[in-house]
């Protein structure tokens, strides 16, 4: 072990051209293998999303409102538990290696999520649910990864990819669990969910690299934490749009099924039907993610966000009038449009004014920042559903979308990192 990190340390000192730029030269083979995992991740973290509200119903909860409120909690109580964890695992990201990270988080969550297929009430559904947060978190343990071995000249098309993988897992797991939980129950996805994070890790566990060089023992005593990481110009501003855009985002999500049975007039095929405006939202997203990835390489990071925010935010006041099913999902495709391509600028953003050293501690910053929308968001739209109806988050969530604008505009500066 010793004798490759030595080696490790001469190519870096003595690059080759390819590397020039700080490039694993195996970078393709870990980002398209970290792609194929994170679909299976995300089809199993969204299979059981459709049906969250209904199964909370099955678990004893029988007053609308306090459906709409269990489902805001469930979706804040993993938030505020990834809110702390984030940092902490960025720190031993930085020190001990991020592919690790990534398989700690799908491991983890196949352990948990299978759990929750045995809850046998609310309170246990909603503690596992913590546990989860500050278990799992594949997504910046996955950009993170692959920010760290993909040459920068190609940031914004890979981490557009990776956009894909979460947005065409989201397209998949909805329309497959909503079917699932409909024909066979609520608790069967939970294990279909914990079978799928588990191949995804071990898909990371074989086919991923990452010659991972710990820092020195030196360079561990400096004092270089999230204080310093905070500092760096350009990044605060940065993490409070990703909290800001989770949270805004997060509004409607515990309540999206619950609006859906709402238009259909029954409970039927909710699920079903859930499933499959979500599925086809990811569609979209997915498409979105990859185009504005390479488009932001060449025209701008900020430019594209604030465009796909502009998209999504007008998008979302013609929600709260749908009539049918079909005209929601319309509305839902387009939104999905904007939606897919604000991530993948925002963390090429991240990556390109943070040194690749600190990367880990950087996304782990950018989970804290988006597990505290998370946290806030969910419980603010189950409540304002609960005491408005289910239409008006979709009208707060446009307003808010099209305010952030100016932030994006006056607030976030782009900067290369040397």
């Amino acid at each position: 072990m010793s004798n490759e990190e030595h080696s490790q340390e001469e190519a870096a000192e003595n690059p080759p051209a390819s590397r020039i730029d700080g490039a694993h030269p195996g970078w393709r083979v870990t980002l398209y293998t970290t792609w194929v995992a994170q679909v299976f991740a995300i089809v199993g973290f969204s299979f059981v999303m459709p049906f969250m509200p209904f199964y909370i119903r099955d678990l004893g909860v029988t007053d609308p409102k306090l459906v709409a409120v269990w489902a805001g909690l469930l979706g804040s109580g993993a938030g505020v538990t990834m809110a702390f964890a984030g940092p902490i695992w960025g720190w031993v990201a930085d020190r001990y290696g991020r592919k690790m990270m990534v398989q700690r988080a799908m491991f983890g969550g196949a352990i948990i999520l299978t759990l929750m297929g045995f809850a046998r009430n609310v309170h246990e559904l909603f503690g596992l649910r913590v546990i989860q947060g500050a278990i799992t978190g594949t997504v910046p343990a996955s950009v993170a990864l692959v920010s760290s071995v993909v040459p920068k000249a190609r940031l914004g098309f890979s981490l557009g990819l990776m956009q894909t993988a979460v947005f065409s897992g989201s397209a998949i797991g909805p329309y497959l669990g909503g079917i699932v939980a409909d024909h066979f129950g609520y608790r069967v996805p939970f294990g279909v969910t914990g079978a799928l994070l588990l191949t995804g890790g071990i898909l990371v566990l074989f086919g991923a690299k990452e010659r991972f060089v710990r820092p020195s023992s030196e360079a561990e005593e400096q004092p270089l934490r999230v204080r310093e990481v905070l500092a760096i110009p350009g990044l605060l501003p940065l993490l409070a749009v990703f909290l800001l855009i989770h949270h805004i985002n997060s509004l409607v999500m515990p309540i999206f099924p619950l609006y859906v049975e709402d238009i259909m007039g029954e409970p039927g095929a909710a699920a079903s039907e859930t499933g499959l405006i979500l599925a086809v939202t990811g569609i979209t997203a997915a498409f979105s993610s990859i185009a504005v990835g390479r488009l932001s390489d060449q025209f701008g990071h900020k430019r594209m966000l604030i465009a796909c925010t502009a998209l999504s935010g007008l998008t979302c006041f013609p929600q709260a009038a749908a009539q049918s099913v079909g005209q929601l999902l319309m509305l839902r495709a387009v939104f999905g449009l904007g939606a897919g391509g604000m991530f993948p600028a925002m963390n090429a953003m991240v990556a390109g004014i943070v040194p690749r050293r600190s990367l880990g501690q950087a996304y782990g910053l950018t989970t804290t920042f988006s597990a505290i929308g998370w946290a806030t968001g969910p419980a603010l739209g189950g409540w304002v559903a609960s005491q408005l109806g289910y239409r008006i988050p979709f009208v707060i969530v446009g307003a808010l979308l099209l305010a952030l604008i100016a932030a994006q505009h006056y607030g976030i500066r782009e900067r290369e990192q040397e």
